[in-house]
């Protein structure tokens, strides 16, 4: 049996590890493609479950080539040569042909960030087959506004009803979202009137300000369980974000998320969704507002795993088949911290203790531009906190400004 992972973030080119992945076509073993931005936490957890695996993504990361039979990505990564801009490299387009040569030897295909299930076989997909109704966030308002709390949210046609819209409204502030995407990519504050870009490719939503929530749901489609919260780090500067509401990473578990576990499970019952699926909320005084639906693994899968003592892909998988993994309550407390860079600067040897993604030695990384993951666990919150915090120093004097 051939399995396929769709991931979503990575960089140009193509290295083989090893023999050619039909060397392991009627291996004792199943064959397992990912696809994606960042395909590396979810390929390592399915070394563990013994899987062979296959990568397309954007980073094409050092320490997933580790976990992985051969890869493909987008970034070319070369020694003394600038990674360039995310933002301006990505096109989920580019992730389809890469995966293309992988997909006719796998028997099933899992789809995460930046990649959609509509795009493969459906009969090969572990997971939600259909996702853009709830990736549309504009569909995902009309379709949930009534049944749970929900910021305002408009699609504007032009800059004129845009502003109809603002002047409305004169007690409330709004932001200009892309219509689809993840990661806060491209999210700002509505703060002038000419000087955005085409409005037809966003909504504008208003501004909720609280903290920012997490729920990771696993559901098999009729019946829906939250195994853990998480708060989740947004715009951090001094992890050198620069997107405003750019996501940085977790804090995992949440001890009282106000109630944010069972209306995850109430939103992704709604939908009706499959596989381990997150839902995002802000939560402003005792009110939660729902912000997004993610269909799909998430972003916290590492922080899952440490808290939690499982394999998040295989509680994955489980519960595409129809059955909710057995999770006993958290054990630990873990932070995931997605360091950027501070300025353009030379990047040396990074694999340091609980450091991850680590990018090709001596090539060079742009302001604001991904650089490294940390992440660290400890059964005190303030322990497992400082350690990330000193890794991150550590990783950041590391760097050869340019």
């Amino acid at each position: 049996m051939v399995i396929l992972l769709v991931f979503g973030t990575g960089d140009g080119g193509s290295t083989p590890l090893g023999t050619t992945p039909l060397n392991f076509i009627g291996n004792s073993m199943e064959n397992i493609l990912v696809v994606g931005i960042n395909t590396r936490s979810v390929a390592s957890s399915l070394k563990k479950l013994g899987y062979n695996i296959y990568s397309a993504d954007y980073f094409g990361t050092c320490d997933l080539q580790e976990s992985v039979n051969e890869y493909k990505s987008i970034l070319k990564q070369k020694a003394y040569q600038s990674c360039g801009y995310f933002t301006e490299n990505f096109n989920s387009g580019c992730l389809d042909e890469l995966a293309k040569d992988f997909v006719d030897y796998s028997d099933n295909i899992i789809c995460l960030a930046g990649a959609s299930p509509e795009n493969y076989p459906k009969k090969k997909i572990i997971g939600n087959k259909n996702v853009k109704d709830v990736e549309n966030k504009y569909k995902l308002y009309k379709k949930l506004k009534n049944e749970f709390k929900l910021p305002k949210t408009f699609h504007a046609s032009d800059m004129i009803e845009a502003c109809e819209i603002i002047d409305n409204y004169p007690d409330k502030r709004f932001i200009l979202k892309p219509i689809e995407g993840s990661g806060g990519y491209g999210i700002q504050n509505w703060e002038k009137k000419d000087d955005y870009i085409n409005l037809k490719e966003f909504i504008l939503q208003e501004l909720i300000e609280g903290s920012n929530i997490s729920v990771s749901v696993l559901s098999t489609g009729s019946q829906s369980h939250t195994i853990l919260t998480s708060e989740q780090i947004i715009g951090e500067v001094n992890l050198g974000q620069r997107e405003i509401y750019g996501y940085c990473g977790n804090i995992t578990p949440l001890l009282d998320d106000k109630g944010a576990a069972r209306m995850g499970e109430g939103i992704i019952n709604s939908l009706s969704l499959t596989g381990s699926n997150g839902v995002d909320f802000i939560l402003r005084n005792d009110d939660l507002y729902l912000i997004e639906v993610n269909p799909r693994l998430q972003g916290t899968l590492e922080c899952a795993e440490a808290s939690l003592g499982i394999n998040m892909v295989n509680a994955h998988m489980e519960a595409c088949n129809g059955v909710i993994m057995d999770v006993s309550t958290p054990k630990k407390f873990a932070v995931k911290m997605i360091i950027h860079n501070r300025q353009r600067s030379l990047v040396g040897d990074l694999s340091f203790r609980g450091v991850y993604d680590i990018p090709l030695e001596n090539v060079i990384i742009e302001k604001g531009e991904p650089l490294v993951t940390v992440i660290d666990s400890n059964r005190v919150l303030e322990d497992a906190v400082y350690s990330a915090e000193k890794q991150v120093s550590f990783v950041y004097s590391s760097l050869k400004p340019l």
